[in-house]
Formats: C-alpha cells, structure tokens, sequence
C-alpha cells in the first residue's frame, strides 16, 4: 500500500480520545488511533494532528464565565489530549513532536512553523495543541490554519459518524448521507462540517477536507491511501 498524499493534517475530536467512558482519555482507545497514523508514517507518509479538548471542557457550553478564560481553558485541556496522543506514539515506536500555540516550553516546543515542516520531513510527527492560540477560534478552525501553514495536502476530519450528513443520523434515521461536497454547499446548507471560519479558510486556501469515522481507527489508513471513505469536501470539478 501506498499513501496517495504527501502530507496531510489529521484533525481528532477530543472525544474521540474518550472512548465508551465519553470523558478524559482512555488510554487504551489512543493506542487503537495511534496505530493506523504508525502504519501511515511507514508508508512514508508525513502526518501532523490537530487535537480538540472537548473531552475535558467546552468553552461555549460554559454558561456565565467569560468566554476568553473559557477559551484558555479549552486550550490547556487540548494540550493535556496532544501529550496523550504523543506518549502513545512514542509507545508504537513512532517519533513524534508536541508544538504548543501559547509557549509552555518545559512540557512542549512553541509553535514554529519551519520547525514543524523539518520535523515532518524527517519522519516526525507533530502533534498541535492550544487550538490558534487565541479565544473565540475552534480547533477545526486551527486544523484549517495549520494545514494551510504547512502545506497539507488535505485534512483527515476523524469524527464519530461515517461521513456528512443533510441533517442529523442520531436524531433521523432517514437522513441522507454525501459521497461529495464543495466548500459553498457546506457554507450554504450550514451542513456541519466544520464551523463556517474554518470552511472557509479551507476553501480559500484550495484545501479537501474527507470526513470519516474514527470508530474504525484503521480508516485512517483507508483514507491517506485515496480508498472511497466518508464525505470528500473539495472546490468544484
């Protein structure tokens, strides 16, 4: 198997790190993820993750507290999810670099762009943690932001269903499911994708965005090896 991407910018929901016990980290589950980014980096593949930190906090659901401490909140429990995901790199024997958008540089490297491109050239992963490093900007919105900066072919949105949706699977179960969408039917049906900054950003910068579940970690390797998985989001034919 070949990878069909040079580089790609892999983007993990902070629950996704929950496993069954929906809250913090399930060890167990990092290790099943971290196993298919292992397999993808020994194909040659350079891959850097983006993680989010709903797992532990969620800073618009936070009530009456201001929403840029909130937002700090939710960036320090993204850093908490890059440590895990690193650790079980290191675990399968894969190098691997944490890059922190607010410096805490006793624990992990400040967000160095060149840095972060050497390090994937030479076979390391980069985990990205701090979302942008600033208040009122999702971690779908970094994820947009760091593929651009590091030239990412595409970005890998590993989410909790099996592609996009016209509305929600959950609630209806006669919803109907895409194969493909361009960035403007995700604007314009406010499909959720990704929140509209980030789409945008991806559609200004020429970047796909495929969406799959991680419930099947191995189709991580399905998706950077070009098989047909989940809901591909690109410009127009």
């Amino acid at each position: 198997m070949e990878p069909k991407y040079k580089r790609v910018l892999l983007k993990l929901s902070g629950e996704s790190l929950a496993g069954k016990q929906s809250y913090g980290i399930d060890f167990d589950t990092v290790l099943k993820i971290c196993e298919p980014i292992r397999q993808s980096v020994a194909m040659g593949l350079e891959l850097a993750v983006v993680v989010g930190g709903g797992n532990f906090w969620r800073g618009r659901s936070s009530g009456k507290m201001d929403r840029t401490r909130a937002d700090h909140m939710g960036m320090l429990a993204t850093t908490i999810n890059a440590l895990g995901v690193a650790d079980a790199l290191e675990q399968l024997g894969v190098p691997v670099r944490v890059q922190t958008a607010i410096s805490m540089q006793e624990i992990a490297e400040p967000y160095i762009r060149n840095r972060a491109v050497r390090h994937l050239e030479k076979g390391r992963v980069v985990v990205f943690g701090c979302g942008t490093g600033n208040p009122f900007f999702s971690t779908d919105t970094a994820a947009a932001l760091r593929a651009a900066e590091i030239d990412a072919d595409i970005i890998l949105k590993a989410t909790m269903v099996d592609g996009v949706y016209d509305c929600d699977p959950k609630k209806n179960p006669n919803a109907v499911k895409y194969d493909e969408l361009t960035y403007m039917d995700v604007l314009n049906r406010n499909l959720q994708v990704m929140d509209s900054t980030a789409a945008t950003l991806c559609r200004d910068n020429g970047i796909p965005i495929l969406v799959f579940n991680i419930d099947e970690p191995q189709n991580i390797v399905k998706a950077v090896c070009g098989d047909k998985v989940g809901t591909i989001v690109k410009e127009e034919a």
